[in-house]
């Protein structure tokens, strides 16, 4: 349960996938202009993280890592089909895309028209293969881990594009200097906001885990307050002798 809580909020604070690794940012740019495409958008990344994720962990533990195939038989068992890794990946975004693409034009054709083609390019969004390349490198060891991940990358890019969404609307009626409205600003907000993140990066990270005491060491402040009292106490008896 620990692991589970830490790997959420990791992944939305700390491994934010716009302000860590800036993933993302041609969609979190583009459509970042009204809060509403922003929050449509942003849903849509949830959602199509929390599905490909787990069926990209799926397809990496049964099928693309060296011996996956094992349980085909023990004349599979040497197979290493990890090269197919991206294509397989690419493969299952663009399905569930599609299938996003599908269900938004059918139930919000307004949202659908607001989003353009951003919402067909997330299949390209740098920001959804990186949540299954990720998940391969973090080595991942569970489905749950998994779906946790898929889902808490995706509210982090929910929360960086929403973030910027409502101060780009605000900034139209601020006095910002002519040569850097637009993009410009929305630059160095962004790099304010990813500076503020990274004051998370002390979250969740843990104490030192203490070492064992060697044979003979004190195992408490108070023994080795007493030990030291008893070799300065020896010390003196030392002394005294010598003199």
């Amino acid at each position: 349960m620990i692991e589970h809580i830490e790997l959420f909020f990791k992944s939305i604070f700390i491994d934010n996938m716009v302000f860590a690794v800036f993933l993302g940012m041609c969609s979190y740019l583009a459509v970042s202009k009204k809060v509403a495409t922003a929050v449509g958008l942003g849903a849509a990344v949830i959602f199509v993280l929390a599905i490909t994720v787990p069926l990209n962990w799926l397809l990496d533990q049964y099928l693309l890592q060296p011996g996956a195939l094992k349980w085909l038989g023990a004349e599979y068992a040497d197979y290493d089909l990890s090269f197919l890794s991206f294509i397989m990946f690419i493969a299952t975004i663009a399905t569930m895309v599609q299938l996003v693409e599908i269900v938004v034009e059918k139930f919000s054709p307004s949202l659908y028209n607001s989003l353009g083609i951003f919402l067909p390019l997330i299949a390209v969004n740098c920001a959804i293969l990186g949540g299954s390349l990720f998940m391969q490198a973090r080595e991942i060891e569970t489905l749950g881990l998994a779906l946790n991940y898929g889902v808490s990358s995706g509210i982090g890019w929910f929360l960086a594009i929403l973030a910027i969404a409502a101060i780009r609307e605000k900034i139209r009626y601020s006095n910002v200097p002519a040569p850097l409205r637009g993009l410009g600003i929305t630059f160095i907000i962004t790099g304010l906001m990813g500076i503020g993140f990274l004051s998370f990066g002390g979250m969740l990270t843990g104490g030192d885990e203490e070492e064992a005491p060697k044979e003979g060491e004190p195992t408490s402040q108070v023994e080795t307050i007493e030990t030291e009292t008893e070799t300065v106490v020896e010390l003196a008896n030392n002394t005294k002798i010598i003199e």
